[in-house]
């Protein structure tokens, strides 16, 4: 699966809410966690790879694989913690983000059973920032004006180095094919 980057319009829209959830989601679900440990991340929205789903699976550091599908926060503590937070859809880029420490989602399993969750810490953090891409919004959108520009600009330097990047390793491939014609 491939990982969607700061850009990408579907990173931007809310997602939709997962109907039917059957074999094909949970075989998604396996699908989702083996891109996320690939990534070396510790959770992973749809949308990050291209569904406008409401489904996130992370593992925190309790080692449990925890799936989430159409979630909601229902409760946010008052008191409120910053550590640093990165994305795998806004690589090498990390911050402060100042979230709530504690929070209760209620969501749906792989198999459609509803659950509610009191979490606090790192869980917290974690669920709160794949919640966040749910609804369209990336970590660097709680960043300071400032932060968030930089980033982004961070950002599209990679981008367009990369894009030049590409496009002279085809121009490279498309002499090599011509040399080889003109030798035939």
């Amino acid at each position: 699966m491939k990982l969607r980057i700061l850009g990408d319009e579907v990173l931007r829209q809310r997602a939709e809410a997962l109907i039917d959830i059957n074999d094909e989601t949970r075989q998604l679900v396996k699908a989702m966690f083996v891109t996320m440990d690939e990534a070396k991340g510790v959770g992973l929205a749809a949308p990050q790879i291209g569904l406008s789903q409401r489904l996130f699976v992370l593992r925190s550091d309790d080692d449990i694989d925890r799936v989430f599908i159409n979630p909601h926060i229902i409760a946010t503590s008052q008191e409120t913690c910053s550590f640093e937070e990165g994305c795998l859809s806004v690589p090498q880029i990390y911050a402060e983000v100042e979230r709530p420490e504690k929070i209760t989602v209620q969501a749906l399993d792989e198999h459609g059973k509803a659950f509610t969750l009191d979490a606090e810490g790192y869980l917290a953090r974690i669920i709160q920032h794949e919640y966040d891409h749910l609804e369209g919004v990336l970590f660097i959108d709680r960043l300071d004006p400032e932060l968030k520009e930089e980033a982004e600009k961070t950002i599209a330097r990679r981008e367009e180095k990369k894009a030049e990047r590409e496009k002279e390793k085809a121009r490279k491939k498309a002499k090599l094919e011509a040399a080889k014609e003109s030798n035939r």
